[in-house]
């Protein structure tokens, strides 16, 4: 077909073969990942631990890094001025067992509920005496607490 002939024809739309987002991007749903659903985990922990108390708050999985961590890795982040509590999307894999993800979403939770000290020098406190105590407090704490440690490497480079 010429160019003149194609002129007059409506060109039929490409589709990408490649989508430009990742599909939680695209769907939207910031709280969904391939293995866990963090909305049904914060509503779960909110009303078992917290009873209900904790309102306005979104989940989501944080960003991909292009590089992973050398040194240390974070788990989980909460902004408390936004009432958003980002988890590392490392976490959302086969191997990360869901007691674990409860954990640190537990973790992230309590900081909205357990007041931060400051010291004489103005420096700020958040892992308290008294949020260690109520950290304690989750059933698999101690259970977490090892897996991390034993499998803190697979999240590093």
């Amino acid at each position: 077909m010429n160019i003149k002939a194609q002129a007059g024809k409506a060109r039929p739309k490409r589709k990408s073969a490649r989508p430009a987002l990742p599909i939680q991007r695209q769907l939207l749903l910031e709280h969904e990942g391939r293995y866990f659903n963090l909305r049904e985990i914060f509503s779960k922990l909110n009303r078992g631990y917290f009873r209900g108390a904790l309102r306005g708050y979104r989940i989501v999985w944080g960003r991909k890094r292009k590089q992973r961590p050398s040194t240390y890795f974070v788990f989980g982040t909460i902004q408390e001025a936004d009432r958003v509590i980002r988890i590392h999307p490392l976490l959302d894999a086969p191997f990360v067992p869901a007691w674990f993800l409860e954990y640190v979403v537990y973790h992230e939770m309590l900081h909205a509920v357990v007041p931060d000290e400051y010291a004489a020098s103005g420096r700020r406190r958040v892992h308290t005496e008294a949020f260690l105590k109520k950290e304690m407090l989750y059933p698999h704490y101690r259970k977490a607490r090892a897996w991390e440690k034993d499998n803190l490497a697979r999240f590093l480079r």
